[in-house]
């Protein structure tokens, strides 16, 4: 078993650190709120500290998941980051959905103190977490990855390196691309049942079995057309990642017009008071246009 340093308990960092916590491992929590903290000791044994440097201390793996670009460069640099505290041959592994261009920042500013870094986003929401059973796409150096894979796998149904620092970002972004779209198809599907006066239980039993079947479908589908929208990961986070996509994008020379759209869409719920209703929650937009 390793000693660990995990950063960030909000919705997502919680339940992971606490699927390590009983994997066995040595878990030492952060929080920018204590209470917080202190709430995940009780629950699941281990210890916290009052800095990203003081959690590092002698862990062999640090894991982090806040919520931004600068956020993760808070957690990382600085006299109280986490570097500061890593000693060399450490790994830290980031599951934050951040910028690439960051995520080479860190890793290079990493490998000068003699650490490793692996990108690591995760999908699978609030539930994933919960349950442990997370799609981690990673980038950093082999060796890296291939030693904290066995730590990750305690969150993980699936866990993939795609390259180099940078690559698992990148990935992330066709994942949140391709949410987004999905979502917004469906949202119009069961708004379109609604107008021709369908049974939308037995609609959703019938065309998620063939082509239309989607995750969003099946765990979605039900909830959006009862109006229910508090499933975890929230508009505002989603606008924050489209909008990492949307950049990169400009910079790669990708064409994303329907993200593009739907990130507007996305716009219009928060304008509705909806910044925290879950990413499902686009059918709304398309009800208050009736």
């Amino acid at each position: 078993m390793a000693k660990l340093a995990f950063l960030g308990l909000g919705v997502m960092g919680y339940p992971m650190a606490g699927h390590l916590a009983r994997k066995g491992h040595a878990v030492t929590v952060y929080n920018r709120t204590a209470a917080k903290a202190d709430a995940w000791v009780a629950h699941y044994g281990g210890a916290m500290a009052a800095t990203p440097a003081a959690a590092a201390q002698g862990a062999d793996f640090v894991m982090a998941c806040v919520g931004n670009d600068d956020d993760l460069r808070a957690v990382c640099l600085g006299e109280a980051g986490a570097f500061a505290g890593m000693e060399t041959g450490a790994i830290f592994v980031d599951h934050t959905t951040v910028s690439a261009k960051v995520t080479r920042e860190l890793a290079q500013q990493a490998d000068a103190l003699g650490l490793g870094f692996v990108d690591a986003p995760v999908s699978g929401g609030q539930a994933g977490a919960e349950n442990g059973v997370l799609s981690v796409m990673c980038g950093g150096a082999e060796a890296h990855y291939a030693a904290a894979e066995p730590v990750i796998a305690a969150y993980a149904k699936i866990c993939r390196r795609l390259g180099e620092s940078g690559a698992g970002q990148m990935a992330k972004m066709c994942n949140q691309i391709a949410i987004a779209g999905l979502v917004q198809g469906l949202a119009e599907s069961l708004h379109f049942a609604e107008k021709a006066g369908l049974s939308i239980p037995d609609l959703v039993e019938v065309i998620s079995q063939g082509a239309a079947g989607s995750w969003q479908m099946a765990n979605r589908a039900q909830t959006m057309a009862e109006g229910q929208f508090d499933f975890g990961f929230a508009v505002d986070w989603m606008r924050k990642d489209l909008g990492i996509c949307l950049q990169t994008a400009n910079e790669t020379g990708a064409s994303l017009p329907v993200t593009a759209l739907v990130d507007q869409f996305y716009k219009d719920v928060q304008k509705m008071g909806g910044s925290r209703w879950d990413t499902s929650s686009l059918i709304a937009r398309l009800r208050k246009l009736e």
